[in-house]
């Protein structure tokens, strides 16, 4: 794959979680009473691939910053 095709994919798949979630509430509007339970399982998918994805950056980086205190402990 080419590197601008690479970065158009991820920029897409950065988008989708909260296209999905911006989706959802469009629905949620404009259904009635009975049918906006359709629209939910979308929000809830968006909204816990946005939280899943900021949970694992937040593990990986303290990962790093105490792989990075270790070294400087140890180098100096």
């Amino acid at each position: 794959m080419s590197r601008s095709f690479k970065l158009l994919s991820n920029i897409w798949l950065s988008l989708a979680a909260p296209l999905l979630i911006l989706i959802s509430i469009f629905g949620l509007t404009q259904r009635h009473e009975t049918n906006r339970l359709q629209s939910l399982p979308a929000f809830l998918v968006g909204t816990g691939l946005i939280v899943s994805s900021a949970a694992s950056r937040k593990l990986r980086r303290s990962k790093i910053l105490l792989a990075l205190r270790d070294v400087d402990g140890k180098g100096l």
